[in-house]
C-alpha cells in the first residue's frame, strides 16, 4: 500500500500579533534596587532604633543610631547593588563578545543599550534606602517619652511597610495583598527579635 500524506498547501500562517497584555520583566532591575533598598532601610533603623530604646530611654541615643544606620546602610546598599550589578553586566558583556565571535548577533538578542547599568542601581538602592530609613528616624525624633517613641516608630514602620509591599507588588503585577503581609511579618519580626535581644542583655546585665 501507497503511504498517503496531506495535500500541499500553499497557505502562509498568519504573522504573530502585539501582545495586548503588559509585562514587567523589564522592571525587575530597577524594582529589586528600589524594593529592597526601601524595605531594608526601614527595617534597619526602626530596628536599631528599637534595640537601643530597650536598654536606653535617652532619645538622643535612639536618633544618633538612627542616623548612624542611615548613613552606613546607604553606603552598604550602594557599594554592594554597584558590585553585583557590575558582575551582572560582565556576564552580559561576556555574552555580547561571544555574539560578535560567532557571526550571530541576532542569537541572543542582546542590545547594548539594555545592559545593566551599576551606577544608577547603587544610587537608586542608596535614595531608597534613605527614604526608608527615614520614616523611623523621623517617627521617634521628636517624643520624649520613650513609651510612646517606640510605639510610634512601630506604628508608622507597620503602615510604610505595607505601602511599600503593595506598591512593589503593583509595579511587578504581583498580588498586593501577598506581598504587603510577606514585607510586614518579616518587618515585624525583625524589630521584635532586635528589640527582644537587646532587653534581655539589659534585665541579665550584658
Amino acid at each position: 500500500m501507497k503511504r498517503k500524506y496531506p495535500p500541499h498547501t500553499d497557505v502562509v500562517p498568519p504573522p504573530l500579533l502585539p501582545c495586548d497584555h503588559k509585562h514587567y520583566s523589564h522592571r525587575s532591575p530597577w524594582l529589586r534596587a528600589m524594593v529592597l533598598g526601601a524595605n531594608d532601610g526601614l527595617i534597619s533603623v526602626a530596628s536599631l532604633m528599637l534595640g537601643v530604646g530597650a536598654v536606653n530611654n535617652d532619645v538622643k541615643s535612639m536618633v544618633v543610631s538612627g542616623l548612624a544606620g542611615l548613613v552606613a546602610g546607604a553606603c552598604s546598599m550602594a557599594i554592594g547593588e554597584f558590585v553585583s550589578v557590575f558582575s551582572q553586566r560582565d556576564s552580559e558583556l561576556a555574552d555580547v563578545e561571544k555574539e560578535r565571535q560567532a557571526h550571530a548577533r541576532d542569537e541572543l538578542g542582546i542590545d547594548m543599550d539594555d545592559l545593566s547599568n551599576p551606577m544608577q542601581a547603587a544610587f537608586a538602592s542608596a535614595v531608597a534606602f534613605s527614604l526608608g530609613a527615614a520614616i523611623p528616624l523621623l517617627a521617634g525624633s521628636f517624643i520624649v517619652t520613650t513609651k510612646y517613641r517606640i510605639i510610634s516608630i512601630v506604628l508608622t514602620s507597620t503602615m510604610a511597610l505595607t505601602g511599600f509591599g503593595a506598591i512593589g507588588a503593583k509595579l511587578g503585577g504581583a498580588s498586593m495583598t501577598k506581598a504587603a503581609m510577606r514585607v510586614l511579618i518579616g518587618g515585624w519580626i525583625a524589630m521584635l527579635i532586635t528589640y527582644g535581644v537587646l532587653r534581655l542583655c539589659d534585665l541579665i546585665g550584658v
